[in-house]
């Protein structure tokens, strides 16, 4: 089924903002908040989990903790890492399992930004 509504903002809007956003953050950053930013980027990287099952893992969690930037981030680089729609569908379904029916809102949204994901052009690799 596809989905004609239009989420607000655009992926690459929001991509913008939240890039904007950490270069606020980081201006004003100290020692801790910038050790904080490395540890997660250096969390997601591959190793002993490839980066994929890392990203499904911080899917998860985000959708369990109701985080609607973080679910659309994970979604996105989730996509980025290669994940197909049925391995999409059942990270949700361990979320929505875990989480409860309060997630439902925020597996409605991730659908429909996965959806979205799913019609624009793939990137080469390397290029994500």
């Amino acid at each position: 089924m596809e989905s004609d509504i239009r989420l607000e903002p655009s992926i690459e809007e929001w991509q913008e903002q939240r890039g904007r956003l950490n270069e606020t953050v980081m201006a004003m950053a100290g020692l801790e908040i910038k050790r904080f930013f490395s540890l997660d980027g250096q969390t997601y990287r591959p190793g002993a989990l490839d980066a994929k099952t890392k990203e499904f893992l911080g899917l998860v969690a985000s959708l369990v903790l109701r985080c609607d930037d973080c679910i659309l981030y994970h979604t996105i680089r989730c996509k980025e890492e290669g994940a197909t729609t049925e391995e999409f569908r059942e990270a949700c379904t361990v979320g929505l399992v875990v989480g409860g029916s309060i997630v439902i809102p925020h597996l409605r949204r991730a659908a429909a930004r996965w959806e979205e994901l799913s019609k624009k052009p793939r990137d080469p690799p390397g290029n994500a």
